[in-house]
């Protein structure tokens, strides 16, 4: 089952990825039509996602102009999980985003949390990811989409330890930055950013995020979500988060900007400080060396940065040679590499490898 399952996900979507500034965004907002998803004592979750993501999209185009607003479902209508992921896929949405509400036996909690795909860590995480995901037990021929996967089984759940996301930095970067914004425009208690097994997240190939916008099993927090109020600041702080991510990305899509450098006196384009290597993947968990994604490479370097592994090709003083040396990888199938810059062998920051490029 798991190699089945494997082949859900295209070669670029195992790779590393430096996207640019969005252009494109899907707005998903879970559950719909026959399937209510949580129910709170006034409300039903799929409302409260439709009501949000619609104020979401209308204030992305309203204040973020030029990006493109793509939603999985603008009405109560029930869209299967994989028809949510082709919709973005389809349209090369270079951001996921899917609203949801959640719901607990334990009435006293609540606050907002941000999911990125990855493996579950904890036992309330993967209980969350079953709630979602049990949506697929709506969907008639659920047992062909999805190769056999069972919601409930926590057997199921193995093929996410196979789970190598290329986008998981900047999914994780967007998720902080969205726990941010929503904790401190809303007042919603800090869940954090946590990893699960989404099937929604897993089938995407771009940065994705699932976020909990609250508990509508907790009084307190269905009363805020329900309310017109509440959800304009989710949808604001929402918005204020992709303008940071937005921000941040068009920094790093400068990092290795096409322009000229300082030359030595042997005409090469060299900073003798410097080491330009090649970032070909970044993972939540370190691979065996070897993994079948390097196999196109010979020697493979490990570092780590910002929680995550992250592997590198070759390592280069001349700018000029590892650009050369980087189209080359993209050709072999790893579209989404892209350098970075090291300085006694710690990756410079993003301000300090734009001053060593200008």
């Amino acid at each position: 089952m798991v190699n089945f399952l494997l082949l859900w996900l295209p070669l670029h979507s195992l790779v590393a990825q430096e996207a640019g500034v969005p252009r494109t965004i899907v707005i998903d907002p879970g559950h719909g039509g026959h399937d209510p998803g949580a129910l709170g004592k006034q409300a039903r979750e799929k409302n409260i996602n439709l009501a949000v993501a619609l104020k979401l999209g209308n204030l992305i185009r309203k204040e973020m102009p030029g990006i493109k607003v793509i939603y999985t479902r603008d009405r109560d209508q029930f869209i299967e999980l994989h028809r949510r992921a082709a919709i973005a896929n389809k349209n090369k949405a270079d951001l996921f985003i899917s609203i949801h509400c959640t719901a607990n036996d334990n009435k006293q909690l609540r606050g907002a949390e941000t999911y990125v795909m990855g493996l579950h860590r904890t036992t309330a995480n993967l209980n969350i990811a079953k709630l979602e995901n049990a949506a697929i037990l709506l969907e008639s021929d659920y047992r062909e989409s999805y190769e056999g996967f069972d919601p409930n089984s926590d057997e199921s759940y193995i093929l996410f330890n196979l789970y190598q996301s290329a986008n998981l930095e900047r999914s994780t970067q967007l998720a902080a930055s969205i726990q941010e914004k929503l904790t401190e425009r809303t007042g919603l208690k800090d869940r954090g950013v946590r990893q699960a097994g989404f099937l929604v997240l897993y089938k995407t190939t771009m940065p994705g995020v699932l976020v909990e916008i609250g508990y509508i099993s907790n009084s307190e927090d269905e009363r805020f979500l329900i309310s017109s109020k509440g959800q304009d600041h989710v949808a604001s702080a929402i918005v204020r988060a992709l303008k940071g991510y937005a921000a941040s990305t068009r920094m790093a899509s400068s990092v290795v900007p096409d322009r000229s450098v300082e030359k030595s006196p042997s005409g090469q384009n060299k900073k003798e400080d410097y080491e330009f290597r090649i970032q070909v993947a970044s993972s939540g968990k370190k691979l065996p060396a070897n993994a079948s994604l390097f196999r196109h490479f010979k020697n493979v370097s490990l570092y780590r940065h910002e929680g995550l592994y992250k592997y590198t090709v070759g390592s280069y003083r001349d700018l000029d040679k590892a650009k050369e040396m980087l189209a080359g990888v993209k050709k072999r199938g790893y579209p989404d590499a892209f350098l970075v810059i090291f300085r006694n062998d710690e990756r410079v920051t993003k301000e300090e490898a734009e001053r060593v490029l200008r």
